[in-house]
């Protein structure tokens, strides 16, 4: 391969890469869609341009048959048929907008079929394993308080990473005993807190929000060693590191307690749209995975102790 082609295989050309920053705009501007999405559509649209530029190629010269040639190519990589259903997605989203614009005559995602998938479970934990996680930190520590608190809340309302450091000060209603979440899309919610959590809380910003953050005007709820916003990141590296010290050796995610506030719920009798309204899932057919998940707990229970089972 070519000096020339190795570098467009790295990067997409010029005029693909406005093409793309044209649609990130649209997102943004007509959709709503929050930063982490708009970052993921812009991945699986950079890579798709950079396969199509070792091919002499550009976005907005795509026909159906070179799409099903990527399609193929993945296949024979051993890509996850999940991965590539999301790519599917934002293709058709970003060929619509070209057709819209005037600058394709043709959609070349038209009766493409998303690979078949399996409906695979969200890995969780059990409420022994939560236990166990929520006990690690050493709460006679400010960041160990602070990291307590954040995994209470994260359990205790079924948050996304990037909504629990994310929160302001201001969002959190101490009195009333609830959140204001701004979710994806800049979806508001409101979650109620447990006592549990509401008295982590108290200790935090009593005992550790001050000592972190001194005299700092930051707005977020939870503050890094440096008195800045916690990043995402940074939480989840802590998260694997209690995992570890609390003995649970289960592949984890960053949305593992979130899966297991959802599924404990359920395993307790709560409503399927009740839990869907306290995730900010806009359709209930996302929440309905966790039902499989209760489901599966149910026959295990059933196998491990009725007589016939």
């Amino acid at each position: 391969m070519s000096e020339d082609r190795r570098r467009r295989a790295r990067t997409p050309a010029a005029a693909d890469q406005a093409l793309i920053a044209q649609f990130l705009d649209h997102l943004w501007l007509e959709k709503g869609l929050s930063d982490n999405t708009r970052a993921a559509y812009a991945r699986d649209l950079n890579h798709f341009a950079c396969w199509l530029n070792q091919r002499g190629l550009g976005l907005d010269e795509v026909v159906r048959a070179d799409l099903q040639r990527h399609l193929q190519w993945r296949l024979e990589q051993q890509l996850r048929p999940t991965s590539t259903s999301r790519l599917l997605s934002t293709l058709r989203g970003f060929y619509r907008h070209l057709l819209r614009e005037g600058l394709i005559d043709a959609d070349p995602t038209l009766n493409i079929d998303s690979p078949r998938r399996g409906r695979p479970l969200p890995k969780t934990l059990t409420e022994a394993d939560v236990e166990a996680l929520l006990a690690a930190p050493d709460t006679a520590t400010a960041l160990g308080l602070r990291d307590r608190t954040m995994l209470e809340l994260l359990y205790a309302c079924g948050l996304r990473v990037s909504e629990l450091v994310g929160l302001r000060l201001e969002e959190l209603n101490r009195r009333l005993g609830v959140l204001r979440i701004v979710g994806k899309g800049d979806k508001e919610r409101m979650v109620p807190v447990g006592d549990e959590a509401l008295d982590w809380l108290a200790r935090y910003l009593r005992d550790a929000r001050p000592e972190l953050g001194g005299d700092s005007r930051v707005e977020e709820l939870f503050l890094s060693q440096r008195g800045q916003a916690m990043t995402r990141q940074t939480f989840w590296h802590r998260i694997k590191r209690y995992a570890l010290e609390a003995g649970i050796d289960k592949p984890l995610s960053p949305h593992v307690l979130r899966h297991a506030f959802a599924t404990h719920l359920l395993n307790h009798g709560a409503d399927l749209r009740v839990v869907q309204m306290l995730l900010g899932h806009s359709s209930l057919s996302t929440t309905q995975i966790y039902t499989h998940i209760a489901n599966a707990r149910l026959q295990t229970l059933h196998r491990e102790h009725h007589p016939r089972g």
